[in-house]
């Protein structure tokens, strides 16, 4: 079955063709994009299980065979990642079809849209499927040059500024990734992941700490980590909904995922732990303070996305099996309620007629499942119990009070001050904007149920993450089991390559 891996990039560009193809028919479009982002996710829900069950499952593309190849590799936390991604790429794509059909696709450019959509989705595939560094780089430079696209759709003033911030920034990141991997195709010889964890050890320390820094340096650009993170409250929230949402969902994430595989399969000496565990506890913090600053719906929900990246970071930072599980486990729910409130927000301003705190209102007496929706989203954020912000909190939390550090039990006052301040901040937004009475008498719209329903089925998704909390949290342990071992996944790679040549891994690799 290990055909099934390269259909998650491959499925996403043919439809993108097909979809380019018939760009004088949205409706066709529409079916296309459908089709493919349906059969991409009942991959992945295939792949979930093969992983769970069979260990990483590997395809060498061209039967070139690792590490001379390109190898594209399916674990836990990848299969994962793909599940929940594709979850929300879809859920986003019928909120946007919706939108379309209620706008009757006025302004909106939908021959470009749906291949650029797609396009992302093939994109977002290739980063959590690639098992080199290169090709890792590829992934990333196909969802962030249809990202361009996307972010900028209108082409408003204040659209096409975001975007360029978020262009300049973008290119700065993938400098410092390109760089980086010149320098360790130098140091080493090779940039299959499964190798550089056997040759980097052999590099000399000091080498090896600059190319953990320049590594971590990029990615942490991407994922919006502090002090790398004020692009993103200004780029963000300019952006139609869909894309908006689906960008917060899955973007940062992306950046998140790769620290993971640097710190857990590349640089095991966690000689750069302290570093992300303090710029966690910043990242917490900047992002909340500014949260709770904000009079806008999108920029507080831009503001609280760096926030909470630092949860995840802080996971990671400890280093430890525990702490990785609950960074898996905020991951996927933070990726499900994170989209489901950037969508609300969308349907917020199509009612209210605006985001801004200060001129909405009674929106819970004219929109009451609209305000039921963004309660139980913003309650699932914050972690309230028994939610699934709650449960990964509490994860994050126990691996920190395990680790006994002094810096770590900082880290935990600073998740659950971050947590109060959270509820705080979506309190606030509810009461301004659903409970409170409105200056000015509403606009006369209705927000049709084609496009309430994604955006209520993805907060539903964020609820259904914590009734299969347990058994999510048993595959979370044995992915960070996975990832810190290292083993399943370095055999997986080179056992299989020297199944297709016949040679040692280090044959068919080079001395380096």
């Amino acid at each position: 079955m290990t055909w099934l891996v390269p259909l998650p990039v491959v499925v996403p560009l043919v439809g993108a063709g097909l979809a380019l193809a018939v760009s004088r028919r949205p409706r066709a479009q529409g079916i296309i994009s459908v089709a493919a982002v349906s059969t991409v996710l009942a991959v992945a829900v295939v792949l979930i299980f093969l992983t769970h069950t069979a260990g990483p499952q590997v395809v060498d593309v061209g039967d070139w065979a690792a590490p001379v190849g390109i190898a594209l590799v399916a674990d836990r936390l990848s299969a994962l990642m793909l599940v929940v991604s594709e979850l929300v790429i879809l859920g986003v794509l019928a909120y946007s079809l919706a939108q379309g059909l209620a706008d009757g696709n006025d302004g909106a450019p939908v021959a470009i849209y749906h291949p650029t959509y797609l396009v992302l989705a093939a994109g977002v595939s290739m980063a959590f499927l690639s098992g080199d560094l290169f090709n890792l780089y590829v992934g990333f430079e196909i969802l962030l040059a249809a990202s361009f696209v996307l972010l900028t759709l209108g082409g408003t003033g204040e659209r096409i500024r975001a975007g360029s911030i978020y262009v300049v920034v973008s290119l700065l990141s993938s400098v410092l990734f390109l760089v980086s991997i010149a320098l360790i195709y130098a140091a080493t010889g090779t940039l299959n992941m499964a190798q550089l964890a056997e040759r980097l050890p052999e590099v000399d320390s000091g080498v090896r700490l600059l190319l953990q820094i320049m590594l971590l340096l990029g990615f942490a650009i991407k994922a919006a980590v502090f002090p790398l993170s004020a692009w993103l409250p200004d780029s963000y929230p300019t952006a139609p909904a869909p894309v908006t949402a689906v960008f917060a969902g899955l973007l940062t994430k992306v950046g998140v995922y790769a620290i993971i595989r640097a710190q857990t399969l590349l640089f095991t000496d966690s000689r750069l732990d302290t570093v992300l565990l303090v710029a966690a506890i910043a990242t917490m913090l900047v992002g909340i303070v500014g949260a709770v600053a904000q009079e806008d719906i999108k920029r507080l929900l831009s503001f609280t996305l760096v926030s909470h990246i630092g949860y995840m970071i802080f996971g990671i930072s400890l280093a430890s099996d525990t702490g990785l599980s609950a960074s898996i486990f905020y991951i996927v729910h933070h990726i499900t309620v994170q989209t489901a409130l950037f969508l609300i927000a969308g349907l917020v301003e199509r009612r209210g007629g605006t985001t801004s705190l200060e001129q909405l209102g009674s929106l819970a007496k004219v929109a009451p499942a609209l305000g039921a929706v963004f309660f139980l989203s913003a309650m699932n954020l914050a972690g309230i119990p028994p939610m699934s912000g709650f449960l990964g909190k509490v994860g994050l939390l126990q691996a920190g009070v395990q680790d006994g550090t002094v810096l770590a039990l900082v880290g935990v006052g600073t998740g659950l001050l971050t947590s109060l301040l959270t509820l705080y901040a979506v309190i606030k937004a509810w009461n301004k904007a659903f409970w409170q009475e409105a200056p000015e008498p509403l606009p006369d719209t209705r927000v049709p149920r084609t496009m309430f329903g994604p955006a209520a089925a993805i907060a539903s998704v964020g609820v259904l993450i914590a009734v299969i909390g347990g058994p999510l949290y048993t595959y979370t342990d044995d992915a960070a089991r996975d990832l810190r071992s290292r083993t399943p996944y370095i055999e997986a790679v080179l056992v299989h390559g020297d199944r297709g040549t016949g040679q040692s891994s280090d044959a068919a690799g080079g001395d380096g």
